[in-house]
C-alpha cells in the first residue's frame, strides 16, 4: 500500500510537495499526522520513516502552480511522487482528503479524510513531507533573508504580509495567489 499526503498547498511562498509513501517496516506507533506532532517529534521521527519504506517526492514550483493552478498544481505532484516510488497501477493507494488526484490509470485509489492520523503510510508520508519542505524553506531563507522563510515557510502570516509590502514578492511567490497579486 502506499500512502500520500502534500504540504504547502496553501502557502503564498515556496513549492508544494507531494510524498508518497510505501511502508516496508514497522513505524513508529505514535506516528500521526505531521500537524498534530512538534517540530521535534517530526524531525525525531523522520530517521525511522526514512528507514522503514520507500518514499516518492513529487516537487511542484511556485511557477508550475501559477500557471497549472492548484488542482493540476496537485495532480503533478501526485504523478512526479508515484512516478518517483515507481507505483503500479494496481497497488492500494490511500490519499488525504476527499479527492483522486491520481491518473485514472491508478485502478486501487481511495481517498480518506484525515488519512494521516488513521493509517501509518499516510502518516509517514505528511511527516516526510513536512520536515522535507520545511528544511527547503530554511534554505531559502539564506537567498532571501528579507522574506522570514525559516519562520512561516511560506504560509500567509502577519509577518509575511509585512514582508510583502515592505520588499514585494521574490522568485518564490505565487503571483496567482490573491495576497500576492496585491504586490505584484
Amino acid at each position: 500500500m502506499i500512502g500520500i499526503d502534500e504540504v504547502g498547498r496553501g502557502c503564498w511562498a515556496g513549492p508544494l510537495l507531494v510524498v508518497a509513501y510505501r511502508q516496508r517496516s514497522a513505524l513508529p506507533s505514535q506516528l500521526t499526522d505531521s500537524k498534530l506532532l512538534t517540530k521535534q517529534r517530526r524531525e525525531q521521527l523522520l530517521e525511522a520513516i526514512v528507514m522503514a519504506g520507500d518514499i516518492g517526492e513529487g516537487w511542484v514550483s511556485a511557477e508550475e502552480i501559477d500557471a497549472l493552478g492548484l488542482t493540476g498544481a496537485m495532480q503533478l505532484g501526485v504523478e512526479r511522487a508515484l512516478l518517483a516510488i515507481t507505483a503500479k497501477e494496481d497497488e492500494v493507494i490511500i490519499m488525504d482528503g476527499t479527492i483522486n488526484y491520481c491518473q485514472p490509470s491508478y485502478r486501487a485509489v481511495q481517498t480518506v479524510i484525515k488519512a494521516d492520523q488513521a493509517h501509518p503510510p499516510v502518516s509517514a508520508a505528511s511527516v516526510y513531507a513536512k520536515v522535507t519542505r520545511d528544511r527547503h524553506m530554511a534554505e531559502q531563507a539564506k537567498l532571501y533573508p528579507d522574506f522570514g522563510f525559516e519562520k512561516h515557510v511560506g504560509y500567509g502570516t502577519a509577518l509575511h504580509k509585512r514582508q510583502l509590502e515592505q520588499h514585494g514578492p521574490c522568485a518564490l511567490h505565487r503571483r496567482s495567489f490573491k495576497p500576492v497579486k496585491a504586490f505584484v
